[in-house]
């Protein structure tokens, strides 16, 4: 397991220190619970602490989870802590599902490329835990937090946290808190207005670590917003979404004095529950450690000024893997407006019609609608046309075709053997869809304009001395692109510093 310093452990225990909620964990051995580093509670001894990088390796080593601090509540695991890639993409696919169904750990290795004993190694090694242990943790803190901050009956939370029965779910946690789950609820700090699944919907608040920069956050998705399945108010963003066979909406805002995002889902399947809130914390980047992030761009002096006037921009992700890729090609090569306008085309030529309320009115086309529509009805060259259609038939062939490869050039790679897309548009799929934190389309003219800005040359600089400078950039690409599109449109728009605007 990945070694921990005791004493830099107990030292972050005894300050709570927030800087590392949700990279450790304490287990107290003279009261068999596990708690956050910045749990309120007395600070038990030294000789009494055990620590461990996960919630699921304090609960395989015997330890129940705390009532106070609420282990539940604590900021996502980045997958950029691990230094092994395989359990980085481990994660997400449990976090997506994959150890909730039939498939076991076999299925999951073979879907990341290795042996099923070494996956079971990297994860007892980075995480101290085996894949089941994270998948069964996940679910019971997954659990927890609706059992907080929900009024759904227990029946539906057993179902909504991946629980393939009410008893079984029942029995884990007597088993884990020595309590049934109503006696939690009667204990339970906070208590969200929500209803039961359908009209009402299900309200969570979801952690990340400070800083975030909310409002470039809600400008970019505004910039996009195809009408009908989106809609970006002045402090929330909604959605349309469609879940296997499912379709509902999320409204989001922010709560900056929680560190949290607020997150209604107005749903009819609890089952799809966990595989929406994870989405929600996929497009928002609440994963990201941007402070750790930030201190390594920053050493780069010019850069590290621009990221000093916008701390905690994060990258926004896509919401589904094929709807980005098919914006991406919709805007290749024109304005970010131009590629806006043929997305609403598009959702109106072949998205499916739901009237989920505020202005929400279509679903986004899959990828088997539009391989059935006539893209003849849509303004723009035949090649692009052409080069949509060839996404949606690869989307078709091989579902994990948005899911990151083993590196950021093989993801770049597989996704260019797709006719039609370029360098460009395969690092922009991989940098929102895969979530590849060192994607970096080079090419692209805003980021050339932007370091230019950022340098305060007048003369613009070209790709190969932006490629060159993006070196020390890595592996957090992703990130200074970020920053420099947001210069780039705030510069764009006349906006002083570099403080308004949205980024590309």
């Amino acid at each position: 397991m990945t070694a921990l310093n005791a004493k830099v452990c107990y030292r972050a225990l005894v300050t709570r220190d927030a800087r590392f909620d949700g990279r450790l964990f304490v287990g107290v051995t003279s009261t068999g619970i596990y708690c956050r580093p910045v749990c309120p509670a007395r600070t038990p001894k030294a000789e009494n602490c055990r620590f461990f990088v996960s919630a699921a390796a304090a609960q395989e080593a015997g330890f129940r989870p705390c009532l106070r601090c609420r282990p539940e509540t604590a900021p996502e695991q980045g997958a950029w802590r691990g230094t092994s890639n395989t359990v980085a993409r481990g994660l997400e696919q449990i976090a997506a599902g994959a150890l909730d169904g039939p498939d076991g750990v076999e299925q999951l290795a073979e879907r990341l490329g290795v042996g099923e004993r070494h996956l079971r190694r990297l994860f007892q090694q980075h995480l101290g835990a085996s894949p089941i242990a994270v998948a069964q943790t996940r679910r019971v803190l997954f659990a927890k937090h609706l059992i907080h901050e929900t009024r759904l009956p227990m029946s539906e939370v057993a179902l909504a946290a991946g629980f393939g029965s009410v008893r079984r779910f029942n029995e884990i946690f007597q088993a884990l808190y020595r309590r049934p789950p109503s006696a939690l609820r009667r204990k339970a700090l906070v208590a969200l207005p929500a209803g039961s699944a359908g009209a009402v919907g299900v309200s969570l608040r979801l952690r990340y670590r400070a800083p975030y920069a909310w409002q470039p956050m809600l400008e970019f998705f505004r910039a996009r917003a195809i009408e009908g399945i989106e809609q970006v108010t002045d402090d929330r963003y909604l959605r349309t979404w469609q879940q296997g066979g499912d379709v509902g909406s999320v409204e989001i805002q922010h709560l900056p004095e929680k560190q949290s995002l607020g997150v209604t889902v107005r749903i009819g399947r609890l089952s799809v529950l966990p595989q929406i809130v994870n989405r929600v914390r996929r497009v928002f980047d609440l994963a990201a450690d941007v402070a750790a992030i930030e201190a390594h761009l920053a050493r780069d002096a010019r850069l590290g000024a621009l990221i000093a006037e916008r701390p905690g921009l994060r990258v926004p992700g896509g919401w589904d893997g094929f709807e980005l890729a098919a914006r991406a090609v919709l805007g290749q090569q024109v304005s970010v407006a131009a590629g806006q306008k043929l997305g609403e085309q598009l959702v109106r030529l072949c998205g499916t019609r739901a009237l989920l309320g505020a202005g929400l009115t279509r679903v986004f086309p899959s990828a088997e609608q539009v391989t059935a529509a006539d893209l003849a009805q849509l303004g723009m060259p035949r090649a692009r046309r052409e080069a949509l259609r060839a996404l949606a038939r690869a989307a078709l062939e091989d579902p994990r075709l948005f899911e990151p490869a083993a590196t950021i050039e093989q993801t770049v790679a597989r996704l260019r053997r797709i006719h039609g897309i370029g360098d460009w548009t395969a690092h922009y799929i991989a940098l929102r869809a895969a979530r590849e934190p060192d994607a970096f389309p080079a090419g692209d003219r805003g980021l050339v304009r932007g370091l230019s800005l950022c340098d305060g040359d007048s003369q613009l600089a070209d790709c190969k001395a932006l490629t060159l400078r993006a070196e020390s950039w890595r592996p957090w690409r992703s990130y200074a692109a970020q920053q420099l599109w947001a210069l780039d449109a705030a510069a764009r728009a006349g906006a002083p510093a570099f403080r308004a605007g949205g980024a590309r």
